[in-house]
């Protein structure tokens, strides 16, 4: 097989190892198990894409909910997502590779199994660190089903036709599946509970697992070995930095933490995991992720893109969604609905994008999406308590979403030009990886940013509060507040508050959208020619 894959299939599976791609040809028709029930094994691999894709988003809307019933404090409320992202992102080559080495039909229901079963364990938490341990398990079982589902595509359908119409399906769950969430996080929430947007995911992965030996046939077992000491050292370095940034700010007493033990020795803790990582990386034979992958400048740069539109997403639903239902006081399913416009968005300007690279080529048009996409989060950030959501939402969302729908395919194009036969599975999973791992870092950075600046607002804001209230006593007109008086005071002295550090958010998203123009105009080269025949994957 070449890097330039066939137009009847995708490059390779994201979170694959560098062994997992699409497999051309003869070779893979010789290769590939008989499959008897074509259709049935296309509904099990859309329903377990589905189950990953929309959990991102089922719990986003459900977050001030979670946050009410368990008593998160907002850096402790970022955790419910960061603990899926961490373990999902740190374990996505692993999951791939996993299913290179014991077979991909019996990786992928080992995943579906315990990512049901993080699903209904989560449900029933009624403790933070509960919750938080299952949503760690999701991740897991997520960072398994995503690459398997993808390469068990590409090995059970034959090429031509039947191969098309799998990859329009699946295509279609990778995109639909966040809608999905919004309206069905929404719903449950509003109607039943939080905890019902963890259940959900029982009852699907329950039947995908039975249909799952019916359906599928046994992949191809491959000699290799697993990389646990790189998957360990990675991840765990990665949580050590989110940990770090996470706790550094400042708490609402005023105090802040960058200089605490805590902090240190966590952060100095990420610093030597890490530098561990890369050392396994550049030594080891059985590398997840061989580092010689980042000599192409203009992947390298691909990668730097996808990072930074991880970095900036996370972080303004996370605190979009607190933004419009604490301060707005929108419902979960309300929520739900305001975002729609910018799924739709996005993914009708996926669809410009496909149009306009073979016209254009991919590097003039990450300019203009990264110039779009950082206006829109400027834009954004503009955002107050007093504002609507036709005049303060709206627009920034649209502008926003044209700018990331146009960005998300030639990004991965580029990530995935000239790349090597050995390289080409890797290559795609890092596209994904790099979103979940960037989300993580962006949302403890921005969170940092954000809550800090809430503590001095709100602080400020009740100082101001208290001394009018002396002055006006001295000057001989003392005020007297009724409680209801005094809870509305402080509700709006809050409400300002987090519009003001939510704000702060914002505006660093834009500076990390700006920084991935910056990258795209200063690293990447990449010509149309470059590009040609390469058929980009479904992100997980």
């Amino acid at each position: 097989m070449s890097a330039k894959t066939s137009a009847s299939g995708p490059a390779a599976a994201p979170g694959a190892s560098g062994g997992t791609a699409v497999i051309d040809g003869a070779a893979g028709q010789a290769g590939r198990p008989a499959h008897r029930h074509l259709g049935l094994a296309l509904v099990v691999i859309a329903t377990a894409q589905l189950m990953v894709v929309l959990d991102a988003t089922i719990v986003n809307v459900a977050l001030p909910h979670i946050q009410s019933a368990l008593g998160f404090s907002g850096p402790g409320l970022e955790w419910v997502v960061n603990a899926y992202a961490l373990t999902f992102g740190g374990l996505l080559l692993l999951g791939g590779r996993a299913g290179d080495i014991l077979g991909r039909r019996r990786v992928f229901i080992a995943g579906i199994i315990l990512f049901s079963a993080a699903s209904l364990l989560g449900g029933f938490a009624t403790t933070q660190a509960w919750l938080l341990g299952a949503r760690a398990l999701q991740g897991v079982g997520g960072a398994i089903v995503a690459p398997t589902a993808l390469s068990l595509v590409t090995t059970t359908f034959p090429e031509g036709r039947p191969r098309n119409r799998a990859m329009g399906v699946y295509a279609a769950m990778s995109i639909g599946g966040a809608a999905v969430g919004l309206l069905a996080g929404g719903l449950l929430t509003t109607y039943f509970s939080w905890r019902w947007v963890l259940f959900v995911n029982v009852p699907i992965g329950i039947i995908v697992a039975l249909m799952a030996p019916r359906a599928l046939g046994e992949s191809q077992r491959r000699p290799g070995r697993f990389d646990l000491p790189g998957a360990i050292t990675g991840t765990l370095g990665l949580v050590a930095l989110v940990y770090g940034l996470t706790i550094a700010g400042t708490t609402p007493n005023g105090v802040s933490h960058w200089g605490d033990t805590k902090t240190l020795v966590s952060l100095g803790a990420a610093v030597v995991l890490l530098a561990a990582f890369l050392l396994i990386e550049s030594r080891s034979p059985h590398a997840l992720m061989p580092l010689r992958i980042f000599r192409n400048r203009n992947r390298s740069g691909a990668y730097l893109v996808m990072l930074c539109v991880g970095t900036a997403l996370f972080g303004m639903f996370f605190f979009l969604t607190l933004f419009v239902q604490h301060v707005w006081g929108y419902s979960a399913l309300k929520t739900g609905i305001a975002y729609l416009p910018m799924v739709a968005m996005i993914m009708a300007m996926a669809g410009v994008s496909t149009q306009l690279v073979p016209r254009i080529g991919a590097r003039p048009l990450l300019v203009a999406a990264s110039a779009i996409a950082t206006g829109g989060m400027f834009w954004l950030s503009r955002i107050n308590e007093h504002s609507t959501y036709a005049g303060g939402l709206l627009g920034p969302m649209l502008v926003t979403a044209a700018g990331l729908g146009l960005l998300f395919m030639p990004a991965t194009l580029v990530a995935l030009s000239r790349v090597e036969d050995q390289d080409a599975g890797l290559a795609s999973s890092l596209v994904n990886t790099g979103q979940q791992v960037g989300g993580s870092i962006g949302l403890a950075i921005l969170g940092t940013v954000a809550w800090t600046v809430v503590a001095h607002t709100a602080r400020s804001s009740a100082a101001a509060a208290k001394n009018a209230a002396i002055a006006a006593a001295r000057a001989g007109h003392p005020v007297h507040y009724s409680a209801a008086q005094i809870k509305a005071l402080s509700t709006g002295i809050y409400n300002h508050a987090l519009s003001v550090g939510f704000s702060r958010g914002f505006e660093v998203s834009a500076g990390i959208m700006l920084i991935s123009l910056i990258v795209t105009i200063a690293m990447i080269r990449v010509t149309r020619e470059d590009l040609a025949g390469i058929e980009t994957p479904m992100a997980a």
